[in-house]
């Protein structure tokens, strides 16, 4: 397979992308603390159908850090990448974060979009529940007071990967991918900002584009509740409910996942 990878000097950053494959386009978007190859199962598969693009967001994997007091938006970088891809409109699925970064996209930008996949999503404006926040909030002190590493110790050990640490080999690419993270977030005040004026939750009802929400069985509650949010309040959604797995749904049932967005995406044609 013949894969395009580099740099895109883009809003004001630096954002790693690799792409590959031809048809119509699709962008994937990793979680928090990943980067492009949490999409290792998915890539080549998924360029058989379509034009993929796979990137680092900004502050992750090869991409650029935030520079402090420097505001930005991931979908801004995200429409800037695009761009200097030649891609007028696209498919986007994002996993956890990146399906918070996807839904806010199609909202920022609803012409740019031809499909969304939100998947084991967050979701800007979902109230967490109060065992997700004081789990989020002691990963963060840690980061401030120990650095770092102890941040992404706990964060790795924290219910989220579960079921995937259930899973040797799984576990052993988690844990590289984890630790690879420079653990930026942990210790700095990222300077993102958003473009949406308000909340994502109160403007899902203005997403057209056909959307298919994907959730692990498995996932914590949290993501359940946004995955129905998502499935009830986005007009013509669905939703799929991935058996046997978690939060890291495409890395541990990539053949049930892969097929899944396959379909969905056939049959949006």
């Amino acid at each position: 397979m013949n894969v395009k990878s580099g740099f895109a000097e883009v809003n004001g950053t630096r954002l790693y992308y690799e792409a590959a494959g031809s048809g119509g386009p699709l962008v994937l978007i990793h979680g928090f603390t990943l980067c492009t190859e949490m999409w290792d199962d998915q890539f080549e598969e998924f360029a058989e159908h379509y034009s993929v693009v796979r990137y680092d967001a900004r502050g992750y994997g090869r991409s650029a850090k935030p520079v402090l007091g420097e505001a930005y938006s991931h979908e801004e970088d995200l429409r800037a990448l695009l761009d200097h891809l030649g891609i007028e409109r696209t498919a986007v699925l994002g996993l956890s974060m990146g399906g918070f970064i996807a839904v806010n996209f199609a909202i920022a930008y609803p012409k740019s979009i031809t499909a969304l996949i939100p998947v084991d999503s967050s979701l800007m404006g979902h109230r967490r529940s109060r065992e997700f926040s004081e789990m989020l909030d002691e990963i963060y002190v840690r980061g401030r007071e120990e650095g770092p590493e102890a941040a992404k110790r706990l964060f790795f050990s924290c219910p989220l990967f579960k079921p995937a640490l259930e899973r040797p080999l799984l576990a052993s690419r988690l844990r590289r991918l984890v630790s690879a993270y420079s653990g930026w977030h942990f210790v700095n005040d990222d300077p993102r900002v958003q473009v949406l004026g308000v909340t994502a939750i109160q403007q899902l009802e203005r997403i057209h584009a056909p959307t298919l929400v994907i959730v692990g069985e498995r996932d914590l509650p949290d993501f359940h509740e946004v995955a129905d949010i998502l499935e009830q309040r986005i007009p013509g959604a669905r939703k799929i409910v991935l058996k046997g797995v978690g939060h890291m749904s495409n890395m541990e049932d990539p053949e049930g996942f892969n097929e899944a967005v396959l379909t969905f995406l056939s049959k949006k044609r």
